[in-house]
């Protein structure tokens, strides 16, 4: 992977890991498309790295949040809202937590078998969000624990590429009956600790090896990042914005097209 590859997927992932037409499955078409040849774990550093940098994009956005729910948790002994919050965040952690501890290798193998699975899930992805689009249920003041949960089961199943995860969150969400502007910013915190947990776990797995030991190299590493964090920047911003504004079903749309797409591009 040249560091030009790697700035493209950069700057795709960082757009589309905020907006609901699945990250993953926009990497692997256009690795596909790139006609990169990456073995299964130097792919897989490649994404962590770049979720990584989207996880700090969301970290500057929604800061203060972060700052408010982090004084209300470790500056009062009371139980409060902040508490309530990080406890339903913590709770919506369970599922991919397990998937990830027990189901790693299942994973990596599904994302090693190219743009058909993705097309599927993009398909997947546009029925999910026009659900939800359409649906009409009563609007909730409050997630509760067990939409936190149920939240975090979704989240769990979009580590298929091509299942938006985003999207996947906030369409269940929605369709529990809870706010836009309260779905939309618990979607983008609740990934903050799962994909950072990752990330130190992939590094912790790469002290003592060899530097040449990963086909990728530094620098093209070192460019997916950043330009994954600028546009993730962008695209987080945006996304809150456009969520609020209930416009979803023109990513459904796009979501139909691009797996439609996907499958003939992969059958013919």
């Amino acid at each position: 992977m040249t560091w030009f590859e790697a700035l493209i997927l950069g700057i795709l992932q960082g757009l589309t890991e905020f907006l609901p037409v699945s990250s993953s499955g926009h990497l692997t078409i256009a690795q596909e498309m790139l006609n990169l040849s990456t073995s299964a774990a130097d792919n897989l550093q490649f994404i962590v790295t770049v979720h990584a940098a989207t996880v700090m994009s969301t970290i500057v956005i929604l800061w203060k949040e972060i700052a408010y729910l982090f004084r209300g948790t470790f500056c009062t002994r009371a139980w409060n809202d902040e508490k309530s919050y990080v406890l339903k965040i913590i709770i919506s952690m369970i599922p991919v937590g397990i998937v990830g501890v027990f189901f790693k290798d299942e994973v990596e193998a599904i994302f090693g078998q190219g743009i058909l699975v993705v097309g599927c899930c993009l398909l997947l992805t546009a029925l999910l969000l026009t659900f939800a689009y359409y649906a009409k249920p009563r609007q909730k003041e409050n997630i509760s624990y067990r939409d936190a949960f149920i939240i975090g089961l979704s989240q769990a199943v979009a580590v298929l590429p091509g299942l938006s995860r985003s999207g996947t969150t906030i369409a269940t969400g929605l369709l529990l009956g809870n706010k836009k502007e309260s779905i939309a910013q618990f979607s983008f915190l609740m990934v903050l600790v799962p994909i950072l947990g990752e990330t130190l776990l992939d590094i912790a797995k790469s002290i003592g090896e060899p530097a040449a030991a990963s086909g990728i190299g530094l620098l093209p590493l070192v460019v997916g990042f950043a330009s994954a964090f600028l546009a993730g920047c962008f695209a987080c911003k945006f996304m809150i914005n456009l969520v609020k504004r209930g416009k979803l079903i023109y990513f459904a749309i796009y979501c139909a097209v691009a797996g439609v797409a996907s499958i003939v591009f992969a059958l013919v």
